[in-house]
């Protein structure tokens, strides 16, 4: 067993407080118009945000201190749990509709979004997975076929919901894992052919999602419909400049972005913060991945490290989709920032990643 360090990384818990608190800040400047209007409350998003952030903080703080090769024992059951979930959710009765996606299992505010912690229990059993085979990983047969097998009957239960964002970055960071642990690259090229193959017959399959692929190239074409966010998001993003329009003092949030709180958060940081706000936020990402990829270099095993890459690529994935979504630079899809979008399920399952990664830090050698 190693030898355990004293403290976890300093450094990687001061940025995720940091991003949280600039996260708390966010969603009330974003929603407080909103919520006044829908619940007379301009509180309502907040407080139950920062409810979640105290919940995920209590967590974070539990994981860091349970050695990080307990959950190698338990990989097999909280997949298994998570497979379950996705099974109840697509019930009716049982599963909760929002916004056209049956996701949620749960009353109200306290509902919880099985996709999401899918993504943590997929990385933790293709981190044991991969340390146990990594010499049989260049094996199309025994090595790949069965990693992406399992990774893709999840991204299927995920599709039913349907949820492309979510199932987009659980399959985008277990083949990052897959990839840093030695696949080869000619079999990706197969798989990716074929995976590429199957997103085009997803987006056919569904017209709101061909309308987000042209909305995407021209938002103009249906300024009103599927162009609607995109144009929005960058009218808030545009007057912000340099230093922004103040904090709270968005334009946008005024029902023109709808729900702001949530996947165009960083629209309204950027009109009220502006380029400099923006771009602090990216920095502290930055400095976040980079501690990540510290920790995971000095692990003193190879779970440890694969564990490390899984929840460092998770973040990077969601962050780079969001930006993008945001900017114009991708089709719109239903993926949260880190730390800072509103939803209970998606801020307590990353603060219960960086707790997994500030244990790891403490077994690290770097």
């Amino acid at each position: 067993m190693p030898t355990k360090k004293t403290t976890p990384d300093f450094i990687l818990m001061i940025v995720t407080f940091m991003l949280l608190a600039v996260g708390l800040t966010m969603v009330y400047s974003a929603s407080a118009i909103w919520a006044d209007y829908k619940f007379d409350d301009s509180f309502f998003f907040a407080k139950r945000q920062m409810l979640f952030a105290g919940v995920g903080i209590i967590a974070m703080f539990f994981i860091m201190n349970v050695d990080y090769w307990t959950w190698r024992t338990w990989a097999k059951v909280l997949i298994i749990v998570c497979f379950v979930l996705l099974l109840l959710v697509l019930i009716p009765g049982i599963g909760n509709v929002r916004n056209g996606s049956r996701s949620w299992i749960g009353v109200g505010a306290f509902s919880i979004q099985p996709s999401e912690f899918m993504k943590l229990a997929m990385i933790v059993f293709m981190a044991k997975f991969l340390s146990e085979k990594q010499k049989l990983i260049t094996s199309f047969r025994k090595g790949l076929v069965p990693s992406l097998g399992l990774v893709f009957l999840a991204f299927g239960l995920i599709m039913l919901q349907p949820d492309l964002g979510t199932g987009t970055v659980m399959v985008g960071t277990c083949v990052v894992m897959i990839f840093i642990a030695g696949a080869r690259i000619s079999h990706f090229v197969w798989f990716g052919a074929a995976g590429l193959a199957g997103f085009v017959a997803l987006v056919l399959s569904a017209p709101y999602r061909i309308k987000r692929i042209t909305s995407f190239l021209d938002p103009w074409e249906d300024p009103l419909g599927s162009g609607f966010q995109i144009i929005q998001s960058l009218y808030a993003i545009g007057p912000g400049g340099l230093f922004g329009l103040g904090l709270v003092q968005s334009r946008q949030k005024f029902f023109y972005l709808p729900e702001p709180q949530t996947d165009f958060i960083f629209a309204i940081l950027a009109e009220e913060l502006g380029f400099i706000g923006g771009s602090f936020v990216l920095l502290l990402f930055a400095l976040l991945l980079w501690r990540g990829i510290r920790i995971a270099l000095g692990a003193p095993d190879l779970y440890g490290s694969f564990l490390a890459v899984g929840i460092i690529a998770m973040v990077a994935i969601q962050v780079m989709i969001n930006i993008g979504v945001v900017t114009g630079l991708m089709p719109v899809t239903g993926i949260t920032l880190p730390f800072l979008s509103y939803g209970g399920s998606s801020l307590t399952l990353m603060l219960m990643a960086i707790g997994v990664l500030l244990n790891i830090s403490r077994y690290a050698r770097y």
